[in-house]
């Protein structure tokens, strides 16, 4: 279990608010850098650049860059938002690093630490799942989306090389 009080996290949002604040012509810019690669490992990539105005977005020089990646289906809110989730996570640590008073990890990345602190094992029904896989190469998709998700157990991987020999022999 982590050992942190989230509550003494501020959100991206809160960030995001008080640099728009302090700086009302305060751009943010959120770029998707995710290559047909990253989609095939389930996962985005996401590119935040903050611009203190309009002139410094049009001379392209930043205040602050930073990057974040997600990967589909791993906690709750990536089932259904992994791309979101990227780019709040961004945007949040370009905040951080934009704005010297911003107060560390936003509440956002520390939620995940928390997830990350709990284990991930694989789908309870995961030998059904594997015997309804019709070929090798879809096979070898799923084995790759079962490391991405962080399940891949010793257990797991032995039922993937049984369901392998039986579609080799077939």
């Amino acid at each position: 279990m982590a050992n942190f009080n989230l509550d003494s996290y501020e959100t991206v949002e809160q960030r995001h608010a008080r640099a728009l604040e302090a700086y009302p012509d305060l751009r943010c810019v959120l770029i998707n850098h995710t290559t047909e690669n990253d989609r095939a490992q389930a996962m985005w990539v996401v590119e935040a650049r903050v611009y203190m105005n309009a002139e410094d977005q049009a001379a392209y020089l930043p205040k602050a860059t930073e990057w974040a990646f997600e990967v589909d289906g791993v906690g709750m809110a990536n089932k259904t938002s992994a791309l979101e989730n990227a780019c709040t996570s961004a945007l949040g640590r370009a905040l951080r690093w934009a704005f010297a008073g911003s107060k560390g990890p936003s509440r956002e990345e520390m939620q995940k630490v928390a997830r990350a602190s709990k284990p991930v094992i694989p789908p309870a029904d995961l030998d059904t799942q594997l015997a309804q896989i019709p070929d090798t190469i879809e096979l070898q998709k799923f084995y790759e989306s079962g490391l991405a998700l962080g399940w891949m157990n010793e257990q797991a991987r032995a039922l993937f090389t049984a369901r392998k020999n039986e579609l080799k022999g077939a």
